[in-house]
């Protein structure tokens, strides 16, 4: 191994890297292409995220200013059905939601009052089935340009106590959540309770922790539960959501280049133990070997499973280094040296991305690992007399 090899292989990484770059930024111009127009195909298919308000009930009475009234009691459940589907290289967390809320407000004052009910659809872009929005004996049908609210108005006799019920069928993506008020309020008596058919789920920011979490066969059971609460957060789930193709193959591809750079470092380090000098067109082959990988599995999502794509493109670029080396060196050193190296600094780091969270912690494992077997294998190897060597 000579300087100028070294230089020349050098050059050789660099030149991938940059391959790399354009790779990556080319899958990043591709998702973020679609990401406006997919959202807008997506939720005029199935529906916006869903932000149930509370009912807001306003008293007024003759000479006087219109008072704010307040529920005295909420009683809510929502199911869940939770199903994945996929736009180009995006997954969307689509869900079905059955809403059932029941509240009481009462009419504090000692005459009679007119109390308006308003109630807000969570969503202009969805659909509502058996809806119903009744203020005790008044039901309220949706009729005309009414907008994303609907307004009831009645006659309280003095301490009387009203029943609200709304329910609704409607479909949403992504999260749920419901809303007290605009800014801090009191929430009396306050029960939510939320059937999920789905595992995993995550609370949204700005948002209240449910009060107890319960296992069911299907998923969870949560339930909110508050007797006199002041607070101006909402409550509500987020959906799981799958690995999206588009981002997961843009960060392989830009951490493409440190694979390739434990890989030479292996078979140069390797090659010098084993008086086995590869020309630097061999590494440059090599080098292309690793892109394929990563072009391969960016353009084999758009059409097969992600974990399909995955394999194909890694069976495509180790066949293609081994069988190479083979030819070139012999079994031994492309399918013990090469071939394993290959599948842990570009198979396993490669797959560390599947699992968010865990990447950085499996490349520091692998390479303090090949970093301590280097050093074991060249512990006694003469430096000076290898780069020498012409």
């Amino acid at each position: 191994m000579t300087v100028r090899r070294l230089v020349a292989i050098v050059i050789i990484f660099v030149c991938v890297t940059l391959a790399w770059i354009v790779l990556g930024s080319s899958i990043i111009a591709r998702t973020r292409f679609g990401y406006d127009m997919l959202d807008e195909q997506v939720e005029g298919l199935w529906g916006a995220a869903h932000k149930q308000n509370a009912p807001v009930v306003t008293l007024s009475a003759p000479g006087q200013v219109d008072l704010p009234g307040g529920l005295e009691s909420s009683e809510i459940d929502v199911d869940f059905h939770l199903q994945h589907r996929r736009k180009g290289l995006l997954w969307y967390a689509t869900y079905d939601v059955a809403f059932d809320g029941h509240y009481t407000f009462q009419n504090p004052l000692d005459e009679v009052v007119t109390a308006t009910v308003v109630f807000e659809f969570p969503s202009s872009s969805a659909i509502y089935d058996d809806f119903e929005f009744r203020v005790g004996e008044v039901q309220i049908t949706p009729g005309g340009n009414t907008g994303r609210k609907l307004t009831a108005v009645i006659e309280m006799a003095a301490g009387e106590e009203t029943e609200i019920h709304i329910t609704y069928k409607s479909r949403g993506l992504d999260r749920w959540l419901y809303s007290f008020a605009e800014g801090i309020t009191t929430a009396k008596n306050f029960t939510l309770k939320i059937n999920t058919d789905f595992e995993e789920y995550n609370f949204p920011e700005r948002s209240i922790s449910a009060s107890t979490k319960t296992r069911t066969p299907e998923g969870w059971n949560l339930q909110w539960q508050f007797e006199n609460l002041v607070t101006d957060f909402d409550v509500g789930v987020e959906m799981p959501s799958k690995l999206n193709p588009g981002p997961l193959a843009s960060r392989m591809s830009y951490f493409a280049p440190v694979s390739l750079l434990f890989f030479f470092t292996v078979l140069m380090v390797l090659g010098a133990v084993n008086g086995t000098n590869l020309h630097p067109m061999h590494y440059f082959f090599l080098g292309a070997s690793f892109f394929s990988f990563h072009i391969l599995f960016s353009y084999l999502v758009d059409h097969v499973v992600l974990e399909l794509a995955f394999i194909i493109a890694a069976v495509v670029s180790v066949a293609l280094v081994v069988s190479y080396l083979w030819r070139v060196i012999g079994w031994r050193f492309a399918v013990r040296e090469a071939g394993i190296s290959q599948l842990l600094f570009l198979v396993l780091f490669s797959y560390a991305f599947f699992f968010e969270g865990y990447t950085g912690l499996v490349v520091t494992i692998g390479a303090i690992i090949t970093l301590a077997a280097l050093m074991q294998i060249t512990a006694k190897v003469d430096w000076a007399a290898i780069f020498s060597k012409k």
